[in-house]
């Protein structure tokens, strides 16, 4: 009888090891991972100079011209 309780707990045991805990710290791992490099970006974002290179001019939609004629048909 006690054999079979040792070998229910160690399955147990087993399981909640291989199912739970090892996702964890692999995720834990892999958070941490990606929080470092995006600290590094960030701080090397802010090493750059302020006169870097400029963001590209932003083109604005093209307006329309006032009393521009606009071509329609009537439906009858």
């Amino acid at each position: 009888m006690r054999y079979i309780v040792y070998i229910l707990l160690g399955y147990v045991l087993y399981r909640f090891i291989t199912g739970f805990l090892f996702p964890v710290v692999k995720t834990g791992k892999q958070i941490k991972k990606q929080f470092d490099e995006m600290q590094q970006r960030m701080q090397d974002n802010m090493q750059q100079p302020a006169g870097g290179t400029p963001p590209p001019p932003q083109q604005s939609p093209r307006k329309s011209q006032v009393g521009e004629y606009i071509d329609f048909e009537e439906i009858t």
